[in-house]
């Protein structure tokens, strides 16, 4: 006989020696495997390409146009544009003094590095300045190499930001100096603003959900040590996910971008501490069976390993269907997710029994778990909703299925077809302020034409039929040289019989309005030449919102297909499956209603992005079954012994706290996105947050429960556990 830390007796055996050396021995495996991965995760953020051929949709025209513009250049390169805006006068010694000073903008180092503005300029461009009509701007064009700006500083960090403030920090003594005021906005300008908000993803973004995990742990364990535990294990998670990424993506396996890292991290995190709670409460019910602690958890192992693994295997697959996209930021975050769900599952099935183990009762301090075969849970409040669900299931269902059908119809108000990058902030940076002064001065496409490639020969047939076009202010041929005032202009550049139109519209070039013009563009082009093609920043973002479109389209039935048959075949029942895939759907929807009514009501969002219900389902979805996964396996497990209706009961009482704290935790992780100056992810970070409240507070304490109450035993069908005896009941 010997005792624990407090005193309590407790009988050694040699498999309880054994039972301690096998923790000692995972725990020492996994200090190895994360003082190994530790150093490769803090490199992911060098692995990253924030650039703009993430955003170029496969197989698309403006992706085909791209490609052969950049022989334009004689190099494998593309035109991306960055303006610098003067507003306050357009007289001649300002623009002059303006002229001269961005003559010499080339030679300007970039802080903290030996590169030059001239190492990431397009070849064959220049810069120029020229004067609005209404006398009272200046807009200079800094063509930026679209893929030198991909790549990395010397001091590896992203250059378009870099870029980006650079050129501010150089143009705002001249601008001051002349009574001007200065703005880098354009394409280049916006961008990289973008992408720099992207960079506080890897540092603050983590930060942050720590310390909100931290507490929502300390409050639910009541205890100043045990939170360390599940927090430690998600951290090790993390490491070794963020690890297995960054050696892919070094080795071009993957591509990963400043949204996809942060994501990454929100969702281990997320996951990891969901999977631990529901290991950590199931541990601590049967430390009051067990006396012995490894046989407490080789019991609570066999309940839990199950329902994590058809979990995790849910996500991580729905995740990996995103590989389906035409999108290469899309199809990136489906591989890179599901490495931090495996790694999440691998690390709570083997880490987190371990140091529980070598820990003992004494981690739960000050409410340690007693031998004393006490069933606490089957008392308190949730026992209380269970009974009440017990003794009227159906008019549960009927008022909890209402008040999501009613939160659902409002789903068809959600403006979620499309945004520009200037409604892309939350705030007002530098380059959305710019942007919008530039269009009161100037078209709205002007430094940023869409550009139109034509055979030579049908170069005039193609601009007479686009003088009428929709949006378009001006039509100009790509010259072979640089205009030169009093100089006859050079001809217009020729390269393999291919001619390019640059199509100056009078919208902002990333506009949902700009993009709605590229179709009859298109057609009339390819009226006059069969083999035109239409592309250019307008071109590229309707590309890529009709291939979001094709995404959701596709993308979503697989996901629910492959859904269904992991909920038969762990809960042996396809009418089970349905009646959980349906609750969840439901409650898809309404939570697309209440984002509708916050997002224009409240909030006052320009709109959405058409990727947010794509990228809102894999989530709600996929993390939203993860509940019903919970309380439907404990439910089957409970109507094996006592009969469905008793069992959906106790399921209800003994699950109750531990989801509804996952769900907390989870809702947590992903509202911390809305910290972030980011609409989309502000979006996604409250579209995820409610909705698996609403999944945790609604569709698994009371829509499932009464649904599965009041169909019975015949919930199991085909399985043999529909045939249970009514005498159970």
């Amino acid at each position: 006989m010997s005792h624990d830390q407090l005193g309590t007796p407790i009988t050694v055996t040699s498999k309880s020696r054994r039972g301690v050396w096998l923790a000692t021995l995972v725990v020492v495996i996994w200090f190895g495997i994360t003082g190994a991965t530790g150093p490769l995760f803090g490199k992911l953020t060098s692995v990253q390409e924030n650039n703009n051929s993430s955003f170029l949709p496969k197989g698309a025209e403006a992706t085909k146009a791209a490609d052969v513009i950049a022989t334009f250049s004689g190099k494998d390169s593309f035109n991306f544009p960055t303006l610098v805006l003067f507003e306050g006068k357009a007289d001649p010694q300002t623009f002059a003094a303006i002229n001269a000073h961005l003559a010499t903008i080339g030679d300007l180092k970039i802080a903290g590095t030996t590169a030059k503005i001239s190492d990431y300029l397009a070849p064959g461009q220049v810069i120029a300045a020229f004067p609005s009509q209404d006398g009272k701007a200046i807009l200079a064009n800094i063509p930026l190499d679209g893929n030198s700006i991909a790549k990395l500083l010397p001091n590896d960090e992203p250059v378009l930001p870099a870029v980006v403030e650079a050129l501010r920090e150089d143009v705002r003594p001249i601008a001051e100096a002349n009574g001007v005021k200065s703005y880098v906005t354009g394409p280049g300008g916006l961008l990289g603003d973008l992408f720099g908000a992207f960079g506080t993803l890897d540092s603050s973004l983590l930060l942050t959900t720590l310390g909100v995990v931290s507490i929502i742990l300390i409050v639910v364990y009541r205890s100043p040590i045990l939170w360390i535990i599940p927090l430690l294990s998600a951290m090790f998670a993390l490491t070794l996910g963020g690890a297995v990424v960054y050696l892919l993506a070094k080795n071009n396996v993957i591509d990963v971008d400043g949204q996809s890292q942060g994501i990454l991290s929100v969702l281990v995190i997320g996951a990891a501490t969901d999977y631990a709670l529901l290991l950590i409460a199931r541990y601590r019910e049967e430390l009051h069976l067990n006396e012995n602690r490894f046989d407490a958890m080789r019991a609570a192992y066999k309940g839990v390993w199950e329902p994590i693994v058809a979990s995790g295997s849910t996500v991580s697959i729905s995740l990996l269907i995103l590989l389906f996209s035409k999108l290469t930021n899309t199809a990136g975050l489906g591989p890179i997710g599901a490495i931090g769900i495996v790694s999440s599952m691998i690390t709570i099935l083997t880490l987190l029994p371990a140091l529980l183990l070598l820990c003992g009762r004494w981690i739960f301090w000050p409410r340690r778990p007693l031998f004393d075969g006490d069933d606490h849970v089957m008392s308190g409040p949730w026992a209380k909703v269970g009974n009440t669900i017990g003794k009227n299931p159906r008019k549960a269902w009927a008022i909890s299925g209402s008040i999501l059908l009613l939160f659902a119809f409002a789903s068809t108000t959600l403006k979620a077809d499309g945004i520009g990058t200037v409604d892309t902030f939350t705030g007002k940076p530098e380059s959305v302020v710019g942007q919008k002064l530039l269009e009161t001065h100037f078209p709205g496409g002007e430094g940023n034409p869409t550009q139109v490639v034509v055979s030579a020969d049908k170069a005039d047939a193609v601009t007479a039929a686009l003088k009428n076009a929709p949006g378009v202010s001006q039509i100009a041929p790509m010259l072979d040289g640089i205009p030169v005032p009093g100089q006859p202009l050079p001809k217009a550049k020729i390269v393999n019989n291919k001619m390019v139109l640059n199509l100056t519209l009078d919208k902002a070039p990333d506009s949902v309005e700009a993009g709605n013009d590229i179709p009859k563009i298109r057609e009339l082009a390819h009226a006059a030449d069969p083999t035109s093609l239409v592309g250019g920043t307008s071109a590229v973002y309707f590309d890529v919102r009709t291939a979001n479109t094709r995404d959701n389209r596709t993308i979503i039935p697989i996901i629910l297909f492959v859904i269904t048959i992991i909920l038969g075949l762990l809960l042996r029942s396809i009418l089970s499956a349905i009646v959980l895939l349906g609750t969840v759907v439901l409650s898809y929807f309404a939570t697309l209603g209440v984002c509708a009514l916050v997002f224009n009501h409240i909030f006052g969002f320009a709109g959405g992005d058409n990727s947010f219900p794509l990228f809102a389902f894999i989530f709600l979805v996929a993390l939203g079954i993860d509940y019903n996964i919970f309380l439907m396996t404990r439910v089957r497990e409970e109507s094996q012994k006592i009969g469905t209706r008793k069992g959906v009961i106790k399921g209800v009482t003994v699950t109750g706290a531990v989801i509804t704290s996952a769900g907390v935790v989870l809702a947590s992780t992903f509202a911390v996105l809305g910290l972030l100056p980011l609409v989309p992810l502000a979006e996604l970070g409250f579209a995820v947050a409610f909705g698996v409240l609403l999944d945790t507070i609604i569709v698994r304490s009371i829509l499932v429960p009464a649904l599965v109450h009041e169909i019975g035993p015949k919930i199991w069908w085909p399985s043999k556990m529909q045939k249970e005896s009514v005498t159970t009941e």
